[in-house]
């Protein structure tokens, strides 16, 4: 086990000391136990340059803002080109090498280091224009807020929730309307809260999943090696897997077959050359950038009972049908609802009240 390895494992075990301790009244571990642990932590923290926003070491200040400041971004935030079609990411990767690595599905992340200090974070926003969100980013769940590294970074990256915590959180609210729909808004609304306090029982994970910039460290011309460094400097990186030409469908399909047992919400995969100055030669469009493309997974369906049709009028002043149905989950999300669009659709699809 590597020294960041067994920081992170002493964080684990020294919160679930103090929170077994304070909250509920028992020990599972003596004080000398603790102090031992806590001093091995210390010295694996001075020893590596890396202080998670977790650790037990870190006196988390909790702030409270009047609302959040906004940023423009250095260069714009673009979307991905996608395709639901394994071969023509096949086509595209061509004779090169690249990654594939999970499309999670939560809040993209703009962190910037100097001095080996998180020093500010911005959300995607717009793609223009984000929200600062530094005080949240210090008590995401898995964050490094001190790095090996002096010299600035800037990386992107995705904040989420997994399933399970989103579980934990709606299981404390009885009423039924106001439960989150599903992790990605219950991310959004922890990512972009006034008082980081809230932030912090939220349990918000950062994943890595791009480095923007970095002084003076030669990558080798390998965005792998990127991913490398940044879990060398304590960030968790998004999982991925290294493709070509002749792995890349049995690769998409070892992803397909793990996505029923995962706890952290995705939309699909994300393919980006290895070669970093062939990708970057390619340019963008308006667009997108042409030196990654996202894949999405065929439309999930499933089977349930209309219940009824509502009317509901739009902001054009349309009046628009919805389909009422029996609760199904679609994609980690639980859905009772859904537009209709318009009569002819209904017609088409010869949509009837359930009886019996």
């Amino acid at each position: 086990m590597n020294s960041l390895d067994r920081m992170k494992e002493l964080v684990e075990v020294l919160n679930r000391a103090g929170k077994t301790y304070y909250s509920e009244g028992t020990e599972i571990m003596s004080n000398f136990e603790y102090d031992r642990l806590y001093d091995e932590l210390l010295r694996l923290e001075k020893e590596t340059g890396c202080v998670m926003s977790d650790s037990p070491t870190v006196n988390v200040g909790y702030e409270v803002l009047s609302e959040l400041p906004k940023e423009r971004h250095e260069s714009p935030m673009l979307s991905l080109d996608k395709t639901k079609e394994p071969e023509a990411l096949v086509s595209w990767l061509g004779s090169q090498k690249g990654l594939l690595s999970w499309k999670l599905d939560g809040l993209t992340i703009v962190l910037t280091y100097d001095g080996g200090k998180l020093v500010k974070a911005v959300t995607r926003g717009n793609g223009e224009v984000g929200e600062i969100i530094t005080q949240n980013a210090k008590v995401f769940k898995n964050l490094p807020v001190s790095i090996p590294y002096t010299e600035k970074l800037v990386i992107r990256g995705e904040a989420i929730i997994t399933y399970s915590d989103f579980e934990k959180i709606n299981e404390k609210i009885p009423e039924i309307d106001a439960k989150y729909k599903n992790p990605r808004n219950l991310c959004s609304g922890s990512v972009r809260q006034l008082n980081n306090k809230i932030t912090a029982e939220r349990n918000v994970r950062f994943f890595a999943f791009s480095l923007v910039s970095a002084e003076n460290v030669d990558f080798e011309n390998s965005r792998k090696k990127q991913f490398e460094w940044l879990a060398g400097q304590g960030f968790s990186v998004v999982e991925y897997r290294e493709v070509d030409a002749q792995n890349l469908i049995d690769t998409i399909d070892w992803f397909e077959k793990r996505i029923a047992k995962n706890d952290f919400p995705s939309d699909g995969l994300v393919i980006v050359y290895d070669d970093i100055a062939y990708g970057e030669s390619l340019g963008r469009t308006a667009k997108f950038p042409r030196n990654s493309m996202a894949f999405k997974w065929t439309d999930e369906t499933a089977e349930t009972t209309l219940r009824k049709i509502e009317w509901s009028a739009s902001r054009t002043g349309l009046i628009n049908p919805i389909a009422v149905f029996d609760t199904v989950e679609l994609e980690g999300t639980l859905v009772s609802r859904a537009s209709v669009h318009n009569i002819s659709i209904m017609e088409g699809l010869k949509l009837g009240k359930a009886t019996g």
